[in-house]
């Protein structure tokens, strides 16, 4: 929770998408939202990343690779159903000025 206090704690990208899987599950919006990379924020809905966040059920997140700049990963959550659903990413991160933020990323099936 420290880095959602301060985004410049995180040292990797791995770090950060951690700390973005977090806040999800307390429903920290403004932290993701502030975590998005400038470029790509504007094209970011507050509304409906809390949606999602408060919709969902998190339990459990799987790193599955990452690399200096990327991270794959699986998301593991009940939806507004109940159901069981695996957000399966490939997440994009840039570090500027020695603060790491989430660019984009790629669903895979």
């Amino acid at each position: 929770m420290r880095i959602h206090l301060d985004q410049k704690q995180a040292q990797t990208a791995e770090q950060l998408m951690r700390a973005r899987y977090s806040a999800f599950a307390v429903q920290d919006i403004n932290f993701l939202y502030e975590s998005f990379y400038v470029a790509t924020r504007g094209f970011q809905n507050k509304k409906e990343i809390q949606k999602w966040a408060e919709e969902s059920k998190w339990l459990q997140l799987q790193i599955v690779r990452t690399n200096i700049n990327t991270v794959e990963f699986e998301a593991h959550y009940l939806d507004a159903k109940l159901n069981l659903q695996i957000h399966h990413e490939i997440s994009r991160f840039k570090q500027t000025e020695g603060i790491w933020y989430y660019v984009d990323g790629d669903l895979l099936s």
